[in-house]
């Protein structure tokens, strides 16, 4: 640092001070840092508050073309000053190079031996890495997260999860319900944390978040009992809370703590003690036998303690607060270096020094070797680095005071040090003491000043204003500019709403515009506030770096949004931010944000929001509101009235309130009448004369109070019509809201306007304004509503309110309360309680009936109604029966043609009627609309008329007398005579058969389905209104149904309880459903009889087919349940004959006791895609799965239809679960394996045993199933057969027949009928099901024999190499094809090979080409080793073979004894095969008969197609087998036993050779046949081996028995001695190479016929075959079988050395093994994989490793982990095609909406002859598992671009024909037929076309194919 001037700083001091100070001139300068003036010599401070936090994403207020300008001038200007100055610009290079490190800001510690550092550790983001340690103080406690301030400045974030240990969250969680992390953390706290991870800041470009956690499994994962000491300070959770203290966690399990109560404990500071919280204690004991740690919590204690290094501390036990003793080692040019714990080293920087205010001669108190106190700051473990503290706050525990707001501006800030290059350090004056402020160079003037050292001097006072304070260090930040001062806004709190400022523009984007302040605070524009009107191009209308004025709208949480709309910024009203402000009549500007049909809602500054109502918009009567305001739109609003308690404002459009006289205002619910103006799509308006109102207007709703009549009346009304009396609603702009309602007519003067005439528990008319989820809401007059919640609203809780309701619906509703303070009022609309209790509802019908058919004919026929007084109701009329209909007869009246009479088939009583006949009927009804009358020849009814007809008394005296009998309110018996769509016409019996109407709906019923009634039922109704001409002369009756209210509860549950479970009752049927009847008994309860309860063993097929409603049955009752959120109870009766005799059983609960196997019998009640359910009792279901129900593939694709709603089904059960009291059923017995399988009765279904499963399918058994999955070229089919099994069709399954392509009639998703075959089962537990399609095998029936040997003679399948002999004609199906020959399929059991050679009598040039996998081709067995099972074919049609002609051929040509020379075949742990020669036989040497000095290591002392001697010992033709014997006594004792023969060649045919080392991977098939297809050695290793880590497929796995292929035609050896040395060397070479393999082989089908049981058994194996990686991994499994996870991991590394580098194959293998091994026993495994993973990198193919390392991931579904290698690998492979489609694959898989912007990546990074190859791929993969439109336009796009590519057409319509749209495809065929493309390619699209439509079409659709074909040839001809 560089020393004071001497030189006097007097009057140039001031007059530099007063530049200082001097305004700006330029008006607008934004708030900008500048590095360039920063010296090189110390590192710029790092300041949390430098940017201010709103908005988050801003950037550099230059364009990008600004900057690229900038940066050239400097650059000229750099290259200038270069020449001129190249020395002195070399000297500062080599001062600069050697601060680099310092001056970047990395860490160093003690790694760096020997070098000293110039500057102290200092925490940057350029420097922070996950792990690191960190001492913080939480600023922000939030719902989600916490905010901690970092040193440096920094700030972090701590996610909820990560500040909880997770084993204390649902402890947590259950004491606090609801801010957890409010109750556990304070602000102001002191915290460690560790650092998880940086993510850039997707808000802000250029800043990073921190992430960390204050889990203590982090921070003390190195923890153990043995290296806690007493004394030492340590953090704990609080685990739980007891009487005498606290439990503690420490964050590790291997100890627990316990801390006493105490006066000075943590939780007597400030804070409650909570479970979670987080302490820090001393410890006092510790109880290492019970592994518990004493802790006190004194906070004396915890303050002065001082970490002791009592047996050297590690430095992974250094944590962050942790105090220390310390010494001065060093001073630095910016802190200084102590040494503490004797072995570490730390730094303290200069803001953390023992002084808050340091001088300039800070150096000279620190003294090395000084002794000082300091606690740990931060921990770096990747260098190792420690930063400390000696802050004496920080030191007492406690965080520094902040004593400043940001803002502030202090004039006496006094100068304490200067700072060359960096800044000044100055002393705020603050109570009670001083605060340091630092203010860096690029803060100190507007201007650049050089040498502003000398301006400044220590001890001068400065004028400062705080822009930021760093709390951890207790330090402010300050600015000197005088552009600081000048703004009336310098942060975030100096903006108020409601302010105009300037701003200008600096981010342009679709979301609006980021605009900045003056002082470099920035926000945010809308763009719905950019302008008055909608702006659909912002950028054009603002311009990056224009001035515009803006008004501030609001400012929260540092986010401050601004408005644009010139109305709002040029406004001179008065600004309304807050509820408080809004006083009656202000008015005001604010803009619209909703428009409803009922008003607007408009928002004022700081989120104030108001409600204009539709009366207050000053809209013309009828219109609509959207037609007049938009949403944005400025409003100028007067407040009418606010309650700020409740946050609402009231607000009018209208400047000024309407002013009416007295005599001229209309009380609201006064009656007027009015006359019909227009009708208008909104409603009627009309003309009520009243002076100073407008018009009226009456809503259709409010016609009437019928639904129906309201619609009726609508459609007829005509200007001219006049209303006698409509009572007014509402008033709006000066306009009447009215309603012709009758109901609110008459009850005018008893609705209630206003609360205060609201009484509980009345019922009061209203109707219906608004329907939502919660409930209704109902209004009276004016705006008085009341609501009703949604369980107070209807009967039935499960009802859909928008269904029962509709808006102006007229209800009766019971006031349940009334609140007197709030104004609100609860209703109820439950028809229990508002039903009717007068005729209102139907009076009105009948009323407006007849006013309704009046306007119908008022035109046309003025007199039209003259005719209903010629029919009065109840009197006798005389007509013709003019037609007879399927109801009833028509009748028609000589006077009037255009009016009808009716009977129904009920009402004829016992006459009989003739069309033509004369009738007299008596008149029932008069139907005024439809001009039809209602008649009845019922004797009661004609013979009443005929007497009163027979006395003198007038027609009114006659009526009077029918009904003097009845009184209003009298209870009556009546019948039901006609039943009309809104009423019944009933007679009353004991009235001499009057007639009376009752509604069949009440006013809250009205969209309810109606009860339904039938002619001649029954009914109680009473009387509510005799005939007169208010009733249109009809008597009223009201149902007892709709008013059934019984206002006594007590004798409501009197009667309820006198019914109990078990009592029988009287019942009568009210509704009738598939599967229960509905019932009503006793008074008001309603009860069901489930289908299981109507017969006795459930076997009846309609059990309720003979019932109707109304019909009274008796039925017991069974069961009693409370429904729940209801007192009411659900009653389940039963109609069984065994019940009714006997109600002893009812009382007895019903347990589930059900066995496997037994026969139960249910209904089915649901039917979905695979399953039918059934309803065995009222609580039993069932299921019955769709492969269980048949086995025709036609009865299972018709499995819906089959089993319909109420079917019974009887079945066997197969399996139950007693908790979900749920069966499995079959239709047919089950097997008697399944009850000895000792399954118990209440297995779970879901948890089944796979034998259970299984069990019910045995060998032999034909079952449905449906293919799955078609597996590629001869795989074969996957069919499944059970939910949970599949089995397995071999390619020689899938038909009798042998034919080409049989898998070409299949297809996914089909049902088949196949025939279980072999079941086997895994040491695993898997099961394995083989099945066969042979419709000859699947109706067999096994005990035929004659069926049998009939199916055998017509399949050829040879599942045994004994039906098999040389010469026999066979056919199969290529299965692998190689460069030397190919393997044919027999049968599932039996493969065969076939040489080059004889594939054919011609040459065969390609016969990859010729003989393609899944060919058919006959052939016949050229020799057969049954002992192997190898077989080989020829294809030849001549005797071609290679087979000499002095073949002997048979058996029969061998003698016992006999010397025979021979080759060696084969080379076995047990013996050799050897090939006999001049025969196609092949004998077996065993290895007891070997000579005795070659009886070990066989391998290594015998070669393939060495020529050996030996003697034949035993001929076995019965079993084809040929014994032969090697030793030495065999032979003459001139002759050298075993060695090569003299006599004969000793060269194999080279094809046959080189043939029997391919390998096929599909061959699994043992070699040895064992029983349930395993050794049992092999299944024991197999279980021991398969472990999950070492699951890897080998490529070049070999077990299969193709490779011992017996060879047929030795060739003789050509002896003559190679003269060419290379040749010979490479001869040797290539048998080398050879004899490798064939021991790998060996080795490897050694594993699989003689299993290893021992380590040695391994070694042995490894010695042979180092490099083979099968025997590597098995190895492996063994150790890991034995749990020696550290061996198998030692053999995992000596795999990797030994195995020779260039197979790198091999290597991969056992990389892969290592993966799944650290993955499963890695601690931890995601750290212990990653570094695998990286060696692996290095040995082999990057991208291969990346993909084995990827599908582990996959493997083991570490989805995160995939994503990010996935990740990773596009951008290192970002050209590789297969990477991009991996990545497709994991998002489709993932249901993740990003596949398009995938492949815009993906097309952008791969090379151009990949995009056609990648999109192909992707859309294939859009029609298999993602969206099929997507994939189809991709496929689009490439034929646009590529029309001719038939290719791609080709697999275009493939996936169509996939996905089976046939309208589709034909349309896609369509479009190919019309290319102009060459004649073959088009002879293959219309083949394609051809080939769709045999197998989808019909011959129609053949034909015209071929039509359209011939077509194109004759235009194609010239």
């Amino acid at each position: 640092m560089a020393k004071p001037s001497k030189k006097s700083f007097n009057k140039k001091s001031d007059d530099r001070l007063k530049t200082f100070q001097k305004p700006s001139k330029k008006p607008f300068k934004p708030h900008q840092k500048s590095d360039s003036i920063i010296s090189k010599d110390a590192l710029p401070i790092q300041l949390e508050d430098d940017v201010p936090d709103f908005p988050r994403g801003g950037q550099s207020s230059l364009s990008r073309a600004e900057v690229d300008k900038v940066r050239s001038e400097v650059d000229k200007e750099f290259e200038t000053e270069t020449i001129v100055l190249k020395k002195k610009r070399k000297e500062k290079m080599k001062k600069m190079s050697q601060s680099t490190d310092d001056d970047l800001g990395s860490l160093f510690g003690d790694g760096k031996a020997g070098k000293s550092p110039r500057f102290a550790n200092k925490i940057t983001l350029k420097n922070l890495t996950a792990g690191m340690k960190l001492w913080g103080i939480i600023t922000e406690v939030n719902e989600k997260d916490l905010v901690v301030s970092l040193p440096g400045g920094l700030c972090g974030l701590v996610r909820a999860s990560e500040a909880i240990d997770p084993s204390l969250h649902d402890e947590v969680k259950g004491d606090t319900e609801d801010d957890v992390l409010s109750t556990i953390y304070t602000v102001g706290q002191l915290v460690s944390c560790i650092v998880l991870q940086l993510d850039d800041d997707k808000k802000e470009k250029g800043k990073r978040k921190i992430w960390l956690s204050l889990r203590l499994a982090l921070l003390h994962s190195s923890f153990t009992l043995d290296i806690l000491q007493e004394g030492m300070v340590i953090n704990a959770y609080v685990k739980s809370i007891e009487d005498h203290g606290y439990m503690l966690h420490f964050g590790v399990t291997s100890f627990t703590g316990f801390m006493q109560n105490s006066s000075n404990d943590a939780g007597s500071r400030g804070t409650q003690m909570v479970v979670g919280s987080l302490v820090q204690g001393v410890v006092k004991s510790i109880d290492r036998t019970r592994k518990v740690v004493y802790l006190s919590s004194d906070a004396e204690e915890v303050v002065k303690h001082v970490t002791k290094d009592l047996k050297g501390i590690p430095f992974n036990l250094l944590i962050p607060g942790m105090m220390v003793n310390a010494s001065v080692r060093s001073t630095l040019e910016n802190g200084i270096m102590l040494s503490f714990l004797t072995f570490f080293t730390g730094t303290v920087d200069i803001f953390h020094l023992g002084k808050t205010l340091p001088t300039s001669k800070w150096k000279d108190e620190y003294t090395q070797n000084k002794k000082v106190n300091a606690r740990i700051l931060f921990i770096d473990p990747s260098t190792r680095a420690v930063g400390l503290t000696m802050n004496p706050h920080l030191v007492h525990n406690n965080a520094p005071p902040s004593l400043v707001k940001i803002g502030d501006i202090f004039d006496d800030s006094k100068v304490v040090r200067v700072d060359r290059g960096s800044g000044l350090l100055l002393e705020i004056p603050t109570a009670p003491i001083p605060t340091p402020a630092y203010v860096s160079v690029s803060d100190l003037s507007d201007k650049e000043v050089r040498k502003w050292e000398k301006s400044f001097k220590e001890g001068s006072v400065v004028r400062v204003r705080v822009f930021g304070f760093r709390i951890l260090e207790g330090v402010a930040t300050g600015v000197l500019k005088t552009s600081a001062f000048e703004g009336s806004v310098f942060t975030h709190s100096d903006v108020r709403p409601g302010m105009v400022m300037k701003a200008k523009v600096i981010i342009v984007d679709s979301f609006g515009a980021i605009v900045q302040f003056a002082s470099g605070v920035k926000a945010l524009c809308p763009l719905r506030h950019m302008s008055e009107f909608e702006i659909v191009k912002p950028r054009k209308k603002f311009q990056v770096g224009a001035e515009l004025v803006f008004r501030v709208l609001g400012c929260k949480s540092k986010r401050i949004t601004v408005t644009h709309k010139k109305t709002l910024v040029k406004s001179k009203l008065p600004v309304l931010s807050s509820y408080t402000d809004a006083t009656e009549g202000l008015l005001t500007h604010g803009w619209i944000t909703k428009i409803e049909s009922h008003g607007c809602f408009v928002r004022f500054y700081n989120g104030v929001q108001g409600f204009a109502p539709r009366a207050e918009l000053g809209l013309d009567p009828g219109s609509d509101v959207s037609s007049m305001y938009h949403v944005e739109q400025v409003a100028k609003c007067r407040v009418t009235s606010s309650v700020p308690a409740s946050r609402r404002i009231n607000l009018s459009f209208l400047a000024t309130p309407a002013r009416t006289s007295e005599d001229d205002t209309i009380k609201l619910g006064s009656l007027v009448s009015g006359t019909v103006e227009r009708v208008t799509p909104h409603g009627i308006i009309v003309d009520v004369g009243v002076k100073g109102y407008m018009k009226g207007m009456i809503s259709f709703e409010h016609l009437a109070d019928n639904h129906g009549l309201a619609s009726k009346m609508e459609s007829v009304l005509k200007p001219g019509y006049k209303f006698e009396k409509l009572l007014v609603l509402d008033v709006e702009n000066k306009n009447l809201i009215l309603t012709a309602k009758y109901s609110l007519v008459i009850a005018a003067q008893q609705l209630p306007a206003d609360a205060s005439q609201v009484y509980a528990h009345s019922v009061v008319h209203g109707y219906i304004c608004n329907v939502i989820d919660t409930g209704c809401f109902v209004r009276f007059i004016g705006r008085l509503t009341g609501f009703a919640p949604k369980n107070k609203a209807v009967d039935d809780h499960r009802a859909d309110l928008s269904k029962v309701f509709y808006v102006g619906q007229s209800v009766r509703s019971n006031i349940l309360d009334v609140n007197s303070e709030t104004g609100r009022i609860t209703l109820s609309l439950k028809q229990s309680l508002c039903s009717s209790v007068d005729a209102s509802f139907i009076q009105e019908y009948f009323l407006l009936e007849e006013k309704i058919a009046k306007l119908q004919y008022s035109c046309s026929k003025p007199s039209s109604l003259k005719w209903v007084k010629e029919f009065p109701i109840g009197n006798l009329i005389e007509g013709t029966v003019h037609e007879e209909k399927e109801s009833g007869f028509v009748i028609s009246f000589q006077k009037y043609n255009d009016v009808f009479g009716f009977i129904t088939h009920h009402q004829l009583g016992r006459s009989t009627v003739d069309i033509g006949k004369t009738v007299k009927a008596v008149i029932l009804d008069v139907a005024k609309m439809d001009h039809l009358v209602y008649l009845s020849l019922k004797p009661e009814f004609v013979n009443r008329c005929v007497e009163n007809s027979d006395s003198c008394t007038p027609k009114k005296m006659r009526k009077r007398s029918a009904h003097k009998d009845l009184e209003v309110h009298q209870t009556v018996n009546a019948v039901v005579e006609v039943v009309q769509e809104n009423y019944l016409v009933l007679s009353i019996p004991d009235a001499k058969f009057a007639l009376g109407y009752a509604s069949l709906s009440d006013y809250n019923t009205q969209t309810l389905q109606p009860k339904q009634f039938v002619n001649g039922q029954r009914v109680s109704a009473s009387v509510v209104a005799l005939p007169d001409s208010s009733t249109a002369e009809r008597l009223l009756l009201l149902l007892k149904s709709n008013s059934e209210v019984d206002t006594s509860s007590a004798k409501r549950a009197k009667k309820k309880s006198s019914y109990d479970v078990g009592s029988a009752v009287q019942a009568e049927v009210t509704e009738i459903k598939p599967l229960e009847l509905r019932l009503k008994f006793g008074s008001g309860l309603r009860g069901r009889i489930h289908i299981t309860e109507a017969s006795d063993g459930n076997i009846v097929e309609d059990p309720f087919g003979n019932f109707k409603i109304g019909q009274t049955l008796t039925a017991r009752i069974v069961s009693k349940a409370k429904v729940e959120n209801s007192n009411n109870f659900r009653w389940d009766l039963s109609i069984k004959p065994s019940v009714l005799a006997d109600q002893a059983d009812v009382h007895t609960a019903v347990e589930f006791s059900y066995s496997i196997g037994q026969s139960v019998t249910g209904f089915v009640y649901k039917v979905d895609k695979d399953w039918a359910w059934l309803a065995v009792t009222r609580d039993v279901r069932a299921q019955l799965y769709i492969l269980d129900s048949a086995c025709n593939p036609s009865e299972l694709h018709d499995f819906q239809n089959r089993f319909h709603i109420g079917k019974p089904i009887s079945g066997y059960i197969l399996s139950t679960s007693k908790e979900k009291r749920l069966l499995r059923l079959l239709l047919h017995p089950v097997a008697g394996g399944l009850l000895s399988n000792g399954a118990s009765m209440t297995d779970d279904l879901v948890s089944l045993s796979s034998e259970t499963v299984t069990s019910h399918i045995c060998e032999g058994a034909v079952v449905g199933g449906r293919i799955s999955k078609i597996l590629p070229g001869v795989g074969g089919l996957i069919v499944q057969i059970d939910p949970h099994l599949s089995g397995k069709v071999h390619y020689t399954e899938l038909a009798d027949s042998w034919i080409s392509n049989p898998l070409s009639s299949y297809h996914e998703g089909q049902f088949v009928k196949c025939k279980v075959l072999d079941i086997g089962h895994s040491g695993t537990g898997t099961v394995h099901v083989d099945l066969s399609l042979r419709s000859s095998l699947v109706g067999i029936d096994e005990n035929s024999k004659e069926l049998q040997s009939y199916v055998k003679s017509c399949s050829n399948r040879y599942e045994k190499i004994e039906d098999l002999h040389p010469d026999m004609a066979v056919e199969g199906y290529v299965k692998n094809i190689t460069p030397k020959g190919c393997f044919i399929m027999l049968s599932r059991k039996l493969d065969a090979k076939i040489l080059i050679s004889n594939l054919s009598d011609d040459y065969v040039s390609k016969p990859e080409e010729e003989f393609p996998i899944g060919k058919l081709v006959n052939g016949r067995v050229v020799s057969l080793e049954p002992l192997s099972k190898r077989i080989e074919v020829s294809l030849r049609k001549t005797s071609g073979t290679k087979v000499p002609k002095s073949d002997k051929g048979g058996f029969s040509s061998l003698n016992v004894g006999e010397i025979i020379s021979g080759r060696v075949k084969r080379i076995e742990p047990y013996g050799l095969f050897i090939a006999i020669d001049q025969s196609k036989l092949v004998g077996l040497c065993h290895v007891s008969e070997l000579p005795e000095d070659r009886m070990d290591n066989i391998e290594t002392k015998y070669k393939i197609r060495e020529k050996v001697k030996a003697k034949i010992l035993k001929v076995d033709e019965e079993r084809q087998r040929i014994s032969l014997g090697m030793k030495g006594s065999y032979f003459d004792t001139n002759t050298d036993a075993g060695a090569p023969a003299d006599d004969g060649s000793d060269a194999l045919d080279e094809d046959d050779s080189e043939l029997s080392d391919q390998n096929p991977n599909e061959f699994q098939e043992p070699l040895f046949p064992f029983e349930n297809g395993k050794h049992p050695v092999l299944a024991e290793v197999e279980s021991r081996a398969a472990v999950l880590p070492l699951d890897v497929p080998l490529d070049e796995t070999d077990d299969s028995p193709v490779n011992d292929v017996v060879a047929q035609s030795p060739e003789p050896l050509d002896n003559k001695s190679e003269t060419n040395e290379n040749k010979n060397r490479r001869t040797k070479k290539k048998e080398m190479e050879e004899r490798e393999r064939e021991i790998r082989a060996a080795e490897e089908r050694l594993l699989q016929e003689d299993v290893p049981r021992t380590a040695d058994d391994f070694e042995k194996l490894i010695r042979n075959s180092p490099n083979s990686s099968f025997i590597w991994i098995k190895y492996m499994a063994f150790l890991l079988s034995l749990n020696e996870v550290e061996k198998a991991r030692s053999m995992a590394e000596r795999a990797l050395r030994t195995i020779n580098i260039r197979e790198e194959a091999e290597k991969l293998n056992v990389w892969v093994a290592y993966f799944n091994l650290e993955n499963e026993y890695g601690n931890p495994p995601e750290d212990a994989v990653l570094k695998v993973f990286q060696r692996a990198l290095q040995y082999c193919d990057p991208k291969k490793v990346h993909f084995a390392l990827l599908g582990m991931y996959e493997r083991t579904e570490q989805h995160k982990l995939a994503d990010e290698l996935l990740e990773k690998m596009i951008k290192k492979f970002k050209h590789s095609c297969k990477v991009w489609l991996r990545r497709i694959q994991r998002v489709l898989k993932q249901k993740e909406d990003l596949v398009q912007s995938v492949v815009k990546r993906a097309l952008i990074c791969l090379p151009k002859h990949k995009h056609i190859k990648f999109i192909t791929q992707t859309a294939i993969s859009e029609f298999k598992t993602g969206v099929p439109d997507r994939g189809r336009s991709m496929f689009e796009g490439m034929l646009r671009e590529y029309p001719k590519r038939t290719d791609l057409w080709s697999v275009y319509l493939d996936q169509e024909i996939r996905l089976g749209d046939v309208d589709v495809i034909r349309s896609l065929f369509e479009r190919t037929i019309c290319l102009e493309l060459p004649l073959k390619k088009m002879k293959f699209l219309f083949k394609k076309y051809l080939e769709f439509e045999k197998s989808y079409g019909d011959e129609e659709r053949t034909e015209y194919v071929k039509a359209e074909a011939l077509k194109y040839l004759e235009k194609a001809r010239p």
